[in-house]
């Protein structure tokens, strides 16, 4: 009798787990389809309008000596002009902090953000991070302001049902209604080979970027940020950044934090093809194959090494690069993660430090002077922080271009590039660069490495 009466006990316990996502047993239910949802979670969607700033582009006949002289110097100078970016965002705190897309509002000078119920915030950026297009904003003497809860996305089931919501091509507040299509999506497919997203097919179009991706039961899954187009319109491919990756960056926006900081891995991977698989003895291709470490990388230190293949991170499975990235950033700074390490036919469960990327050696970063030929140029030693923020390989060493400039860029250099040598001389310190570039001669030659590749460039002066 005892064991019926727990076999019942369970059975509804299920079922009061599994009543706020039931199907409508009515008529009347059926009804009111999703509004009770939206009516709930509409007002914590805003709309963001933001200024930008951008430097048109200098006219390089202008730039002769013979037209300066004759119509005056500055004549066909670049103009600044003023671009007006349309997108959304969710309120996810009652003071005021809103977190939208990096590419909505990243580079803006001015934001204004809209409620539903028309009232009007300034706002500012208090973190961002572009590689992962988030961006928190603050908004100004905001308080008691409708808010979503945050959902656990690594609950996020395919065949969910989900509804978007923002404000696609400027209409207005929009509602569109879709499943869950697809889990970790990762590389080429959505554009961007460092993402992490869920995808959908509730219609998302320009404008929804920023917007929430919400459940059945209002609570958010993640922030719509892209869609697969040919055409410019929703395709029913539709990508959201997880709920977990956007609770780290508001935990660290509430912190204080003015600059997003994920834990450094140190190591360079691939996937898991059929083909690797087959040649390490595997019968199922999983896990992610370290191709490369750094000397400084905690992986290392806690032993793992060039060959191994790694599984999952605390418990969940991952397949690339990018999903080990993202486990990773979502446990944050200062904690340990544990990754499951299958070497030969040997499986152990590994222990590792989640720490910033060391500034070993100095950066010293610095820019170049008037005195050069090329001022404002910016370069920087290389170290992993270095080699984190500008997607450098492990392996490099020397001197990097932070930025070029408004002469370097005519040279020819870009940020990332990789100063070997300047007309025969090794490039080890930034402050070889401002020597090297001091009287020159009438030529310049300089070796660089971009994305692993030698490239030589020449000019005179």
């Amino acid at each position: 009798m005892r064991k019926i009466i727990c076999s019942l006990a369970l059975v509804v316990s299920a079922f009061a787990a599994y009543a706020d996502t039931r199907v409508p047993q009515s008529q009347a239910e059926i009804g009111l389809g999703f509004a009770p949802v939206v009516k709930q979670a509409a007002p914590a969607v805003v709309n963001i309008y933001a200024k930008i700033v951008r430097q048109g582009r200098a006219n390089t006949l202008f730039s002769d000596p013979f037209f300066q002289d004759f119509f005056g110097r500055g004549f066909g100078a670049p103009q600044p002009r003023v671009q007006n970016s349309l997108g959304s965002g969710v309120i996810l705190s009652g003071d005021g902090y809103v977190v939208s897309n990096y590419h909505v509002v990243g580079m803006a000078t001015e934001i204004r953000v809209v409620t539903t119920d028309r009232r009007e915030f300034s706002a500012k950026v208090v973190l961002g991070n572009e590689e992962s297009d988030i961006a928190i904003l603050r908004l100004e003497e905001a308080d008691g302001l409708p808010y979503l809860k945050l959902r656990d996305s690594d609950q996020v089931e395919v065949g969910e049902l989900a509804l978007a919501i923002g404000n696609p091509f400027g209409v207005g507040q929009t509602v569109s209604s879709g499943i869950i299509s697809g889990l970790a999506r990762t590389g080429t497919a959505t554009g961007n080979a460092r993402g992490y997203f869920i995808q959908t097919d509730a219609a998302i179009n320009p404008g929804n970027s920023g917007g929430a991706l919400i459940d059945v039961n209002g609570d958010l899954i993640g922030i719509n940020t892209s869609i697969l187009t040919r055409s410019g319109g929703s395709n029913g491919i539709g990508f959201a950044i997880p709920a977990n990756l956007v609770a780290e960056f508001l935990r660290q926006a509430q912190a204080g934090n003015d600059r997003f900081v994920s834990p450094w891995a140190g190591m360079a991977g691939q996937h898991m093809s059929a083909d690797i698989a087959e040649s390490l003895g595997l019968v199922i291709p999983q896990g992610v194959v370290i191709s490369d470490l750094h000397e400084l990388s905690p992986l290392a230190e806690a032993g793992l090494q060039v060959g191994d293949v790694v599984t999952h991170v605390d418990g969940d499975e991952v397949n690339s690069p990018a999903e080990m990235k993202f486990r990773m950033s979502v446990a944050g700074v200062g904690g340990r993660s544990v990754l499951t390490r299958l070497r030969g036919e040997q499986v152990a469960d590994v222990e590792v430090a989640l720490i910033k990327a060391p500034e070993t050696p100095a950066a010293d970063e610095a820019t170049l002077s008037e005195r050069t030929v090329l001022p404002d140029l910016k370069v920087s030693r290389i170290n992993p922080a270095v080699i984190s923020r500008l997607g450098l390989l492990l392996s490099q060493t020397g001197v990097v271009v932070v930025d070029p400039g408004p002469y370097g860029g005519r040279a020819g250099l870009r940020a990332g590039d990789v100063l070997d040598d300047i007309n025969g001389d090794e490039m080890e310190h930034p402050g070889d660069v401002e020597a090297a570039l001091t009287d020159p001669g009438r030529r310049v030659q300089m070796t660089i490495q971009r994305g692993g590749r030698a490239v030589s460039l020449r000019f005179r002066l």
